[in-house]
């Protein structure tokens, strides 16, 4: 796999980088929204109905098709050193009518012998009714702190579609990962003690400048933010995904706002504005913070746990989300329901925070795989050459040049987005749309790719 330093890059290709991603809008979806886009070179597998004839699910991305109330086996060939990470993204397309909590795809790992391993996954909606992506991921770990699917040999990805009639009977495509993490030397650290850190959630940035980005349409495509206070618009309906380099001990202060209404009548919304944080592997962090909207301005936030390796046997899942260095994607959603008050799409405001101090990483017992690494860090456990500094300062440096590019071209930026609403046809999108019964090959633009993305 090939991992990207963003700041190794020279200046002339970060500008053209910048510009690759603003021609990247995809065109709204019927519904008045973009579809989420799959990984470049994702492939295409179809499950079975029984482990006997499970297909085999090789690491990276990969695109399957479910119908609602059907359970699929993929298999897995698995060694006794390397943690297994297996994300699954359900993302109807925009319209889609969707039922909140019992409309969900569930993920879990199995040996041979029918033991499931590791925490399973759940994807859901919290949205009053409004489709968009949602993620989880299920794992085989290793180490002294786990007590079962320690051995090598044969295992089963299993993939639920559940729902009740009263849901969208389309077919969901779904995007399934299979990702790896070394193993530790020696014991794995405990998880972090409750009173360890502060859970009160500190006030959203306030800086004077503020930056212009045009965030992706899922996890592929997420567009790379740092710490400050960031614009971008959506339109109701919409899911915009935006990534975050975030270190060993470090953690995230997070929130999205919405401005007052701009149309003639507003009616109440009790989940307008959603706010989703998932981690290198896909997995939900928090869970999907909607908050109502009455015309005034709202905002959803998110405050983390720092990121710590014994995080991931923690039984609070908002602390075991917390335990990879790595990328962090923040999803905000905008419910379709808000049309009245936002008839031409509404102005967001991100507000983003990196608390704490970067620490050194865990002994792993070899190089990182898909999982585990720094932005910025070579692949060893070192900072990148050049850093000169936190792991973090180099996948920070390329996020500036980026500020001042995107800031140049702010204009330009809301230009393109209007432009593609009104069905213009826009540039090589990074991957197929989701969802699509056959995947259609395109070539893509080159940009820095998010761990675990080949």
């Amino acid at each position: 796999m090939t991992r990207h330093a963003t700041g190794m890059r020279g200046p002339a290709t970060l500008a053209a980088l910048a510009l690759l991603a603003l021609t990247a809008a995809p065109v709204a979806a019927a519904a008045g929204a973009p579809g989420y886009r799959t990984a470049s070179g994702s492939k295409p597998v179809k499950g079975a109905e029984s482990a006997a004839q499970a297909p085999r699910l090789d690491r990276g991305q990969h695109v399957d098709t479910f119908r609602r109330g059907q359970t699929k086996y993929y298999a897995v060939a698995l060694d006794d050193i390397s943690n297994a990470y297996f994300s699954v993204v359900a993302a109807p397309r925009p319209g889609t009518k969707v039922e909140d909590y019992t409309d969900r795809l569930t993920v879990k790992v199995e040996d041979s012998g029918g033991t499931t391993c590791g925490p399973d996954g759940t994807a859901q909606f919290h949205s009053g009714g409004t489709a968009y992506p949602v993620a989880d991921y299920a794992a085989r770990l290793i180490g002294p702190d786990v007590s079962n699917c320690q051995h090598a040999g044969p295992y089963y990805v299993v993939v639920s579609r559940e729902g009740p009639l009263t849901s969208g009977p389309e077919p969901w495509a779904v995007e399934i990962g299979h990702l790896t993490e070394p193993a530790l030397k020696g014991t794995a650290p405990s998880p972090s003690a409750p009173g360890g850190w502060s859970s009160a959630t500190p006030a959203p940035p306030t800086d004077a400048t503020t930056h212009q980005v045009l965030g992706g349409t899922g996890f592929n495509d997420a567009a790379a933010v740092g710490k400050g206070v960031w614009r971008d618009h959506l339109a109701p309906g919409e899911t915009r995904f935006y990534r975050v380099p975030v270190d060993w001990g470090q953690r995230l202060n997070l929130s999205a706002e919405l401005p007052n209404s701009t149309g003639s009548t507003t009616a109440f919304v009790p989940s307008a504005l959603g706010l989703t944080v998932y981690n290198p592997a896909r997995g939900a962090v928090s869970q999907d913070g909607f908050v109502a909207f009455d015309g005034k301005p709202a905002a959803a936030r998110a405050f983390t746990a720092p990121v710590a390796y014994g995080n991931r046997t923690a039984p609070q899942r908002a602390v075991a989300g917390m335990r990879f260095a790595g990328w962090y994607y923040v999803a905000v959603t905008l419910s379709a329901r808000t049309t009245a008050a936002f008839p031409q799409g509404a102005a967001l405001t991100l507000r983003v925070d990196l608390r704490g101090t970067p620490q050194a990483g865990p002994d792993y017992a070899s190089p990182a795989g898909d999982l585990g690494t720094p932005p910025g860090d070579d692949g060893t456990g070192r900072p990148a050459q050049g850093a000169g500094g936190p792991r973090t300062a180099v996948a920070y440096a390329g996020i500036g040049v980026g500020v001042l590019l995107l800031a140049g071209l702010g204009a330009w930026t809301v230009l393109a987005r209007r432009t593609a609403a009104r069905g213009a046809v826009p540039a090589v999108p990074p991957g197929p749309e989701l969802p699509t019964d056959q995947q259609t090959t395109r070539a893509s633009p080159r940009r820095s790719a998010p761990p675990g993305e080949g």
